[in-house]
């Protein structure tokens, strides 16, 4: 059978790209791999050092903001939690806004916990990309070499077939270790934070609330 006019010469760039490609997804893993294992460190630490709040705590500040129901009462109450200092500043701000009306406040509340939000989608995208994409190139990284080994095989090297499965075999499984890692530290951290998150609004709509029927203050100009 007649070959194509200009096939060989397709066929030969398309062989020669994909065998460029095996150096940048073979360093791609391995950056994925350490990424990941940098990562479980930090769940380790963050692990050891997370603040766990409990429903009763919860329910009892939302108790003792809404009775006698003032800021400094709620200033006292947020002092005294034990919850992340950012989900503190957070809350301080919205009581600091006594000038405000109960519409504007609640817009100034709802930017300050979508940023917070923001930051917590922010940390967990970086291991999700890697839950992602680092199966992906893994993938990559094993049917790259299989093209020069069935070649090889082809004509009788045994060792560069045993070499290029080698090299398949274990990007497969560095890239699937990476992508298991990553997935397991993605899992538990949203399920943390989306706790944390939870509280920060229970208790930013308890302050709001409380605040809402203070009249907002107003500064005579001279």
């Amino acid at each position: 059978m007649a070959a194509v006019p200009g096939s060989e010469t397709l066929t030969a760039i398309l062989h020669v790209v994909s065998q460029s490609l095996l150096l940048p997804v073979v360093v791609g893993v391995l950056i994925f791999m350490g990424y990941a294992i940098i990562s479980l460190g930090g769940l380790i630490s963050e692990h050891s050092s997370r603040i766990r709040v409990r429903v009763d705590e919860i329910k009892n500040a939302i108790f003792s903001m809404s009775n006698p129901g003032n800021p400094e009462r709620i200033k006292e109450v947020i002092g005294s939690m034990k919850i992340p200092t950012n989900h503190k500043r957070i809350l301080l701000e919205i009581v600091n806004t006594p000038h405000l009306t109960p519409k504007a406040r609640e817009a100034f509340a709802r930017k300050l916990i979508e940023a917070e939000e923001l930051k917590v989608v922010k940390i967990l995208e970086k291991t999700d990309t890697i839950t992602r994409l680092g199966p992906a190139l893994g993938l990559m990284g094993t049917l790259i070499p299989l093209g020069p080994g069935l070649a090889a095989l082809g004509a009788g090297d045994i060792q560069t077939l045993a070499h290029s499965l080698i090299v398949a075999f274990d990007a497969t499984v560095v890239g699937l270790a990476a992508g298991s890692i990553s997935y397991v530290i993605s899992k538990v951290r949203r399920r943390w934070y989306e706790e944390h998150l939870s509280n920060l609004e229970a208790l930013a709509e308890t302050i709001l609330e409380v605040m809402k029927g203070a009249a907002p203050t107003t500064t005579k100009t001279i």
